[in-house]
């Protein structure tokens, strides 16, 4: 089956009460395609400049990610540089570099156009519309998105929208793309825009998911260290679709299931900055930790 993730590989600067780390890994495929690489093959897709090393190229691969996608260009690498509050309660963006990133054109390669489960991260609709379109199969497609394509590329959004099969959002995304206020009706309208299923990220509260017309919720997994959030939505995402495109189908129980690999894969990442916690993360980690949440929510 297989996973193909198109978003951003990224240098970033990050500070928390914890500490300092500059130009480390980050960027939405980083994350997402580390952590679902412990259940299924990825293809990443995305772009860095001349100046990305080595290093992290190979830790890519060492997890056995497929990066013919991945494409060096002249120019550097997309840089974040953010701050976060000492209840992480507010991220300070301090500055963006676009950098090769602003020019990022995907291609998908010919051995990825018959991928069975796609996740458009954070790129612009457009960007996305053009994946979409250059998929041979019809895979089962998840989609992410921000504030600044609600605001300044909404009718597109829309189409992008109409086509996925699964949205992640945040709180206040949903009510800015629905107009409702109150939770559940938001996600019941963002349903009927296109996607059987709706991913309403609560961050430290947890998730939410609509599908069709069920419900179902599941909780962060309790820690007692946390450094760094930056990546935990996109870990999320990694979990959750890296055991969907394992399972090979979808159906409410597999989406439960999903949900919880999701929140434990989140876990392992704000244990430590960057992808340090994640990037030798294996299967039975994982698997020890879904253990525990299961015990912990159950009657």
């Amino acid at each position: 089956m297989g996973l193909t993730v198109v978003g951003s590989v990224a240098f970033d600067d990050v500070e928390t009460r914890y500490g300092k780390v500059t130009r480390v890994l980050g960027g939405s495929a980083s994350y997402s395609g580390v952590i679902a690489s412990n259940f299924t093959d990825v293809n990443v897709v995305a772009v860095v400049g001349e100046d990305f090393p080595d290093e992290y190229m190979d830790l890519l691969k060492n997890r056995n990610i497929d990066t013919r996608g991945l494409k060096k260009t002249r120019g550097n690498t997309f840089l974040w540089r953010g701050r976060y509050s000492d209840n992480f309660a507010r991220r300070t963006t301090i500055e963006t570099q676009l950098n090769v990133f602003a020019d990022f054109d995907p291609e998908i390669p010919d051995e990825y156009a018959d991928t069975s489960f796609l996740f458009l991260a954070n790129i612009h609709p457009a960007l996305q519309l053009k994946v979409l379109d250059s998929m041979n199969a019809n895979p089962f497609v998840a989609g992410d998105t921000m504030n600044l394509w609600i605001d300044t590329e909404l009718n597109l959004l829309k189409t992008v929208i109409s086509r996925l099969n699964m949205i992640a959002v945040n709180d206040e995304e949903i009510r800015q793309l629905t107009g409702k206020f109150n939770l559940v009706k938001a996600g019941r309208a963002l349903q009927k825009m296109g996607p059987e299923c709706v991913i309403l990220k609560k961050g430290e509260h947890g998730a939410m998911l609509f599908h069709h017309d069920e419900m179902f919720f599941v909780p962060a997994f309790p820690l007692l260290q946390f450094k760094d959030p930056t990546g935990a939505g996109d870990s999320f995402a990694g979990g959750l679709m890296g055991y969907l495109a394992s399972v090979g189908k979808v159906d409410m129980d597999i989406l439960k299931k999903a949900m919880f690999y999701g929140a434990v894969s989140a876990s392992f990442t704000v244990e430590d900055f960057s992808l340090n916690r994640i990037k030798d993360l294996t299967k039975s980690e994982i698997d020890e930790r879904f253990a525990s949440m299961q015990s912990y929510t159950s009657l």
